[in-house]
């Protein structure tokens, strides 16, 4: 019953930036998975689903790429939401961006790590 909900999303012109978030429901705290990864992942048409950013359970993030030094992954435990800081947005980063989570470690880029998923929320980058 795990359900995640990402919002945010929306059309900005190239530089621009975009704040994207996850409000996490519906889960039961268990003493055997107490650690919990979260994370951002994208994909464009014609295109595999990859890996953006994913925060522990301690706050380390881990970014691709492509977006370090202009995405910045942060979560607030108390209120479960999960938040995405998108700045210097390029047309490449257009893509349907996912919300995704999993008990415990590793915490990666790994898409088939992750067992919860949102339905996504559209970002288009124009230039």
């Amino acid at each position: 019953q795990v359900q995640l909900v990402e919002s945010g999303g929306g059309s900005v012109q190239a530089g621009g930036s975009l704040r994207l978030s996850c409000a996490a429901s519906g889960y039961t705290y268990s003493s055997s998975y107490n650690s919990v990864c979260m994370g951002w992942f994208r994909q464009a048409p014609g295109k595999e689903r990859e890996g953006v950013a994913t925060i522990d359970t301690y706050g380390s993030p881990t970014y691709a790429d492509p977006v370090k030094g202009r995405f910045t992954i942060s979560k607030d435990s108390a209120k479960n939401t999960l938040n995405l800081q998108m700045n210097s947005l390029k047309p490449e980063d257009t893509a349907m961006y996912y919300c995704a989570a999993k008990w415990g470690f590793p915490c990666r880029l790994v898409k088939a790590d992750f067992g919860y998923w949102g339905q996504g929320t559209q970002v288009t980058v124009s230039s």
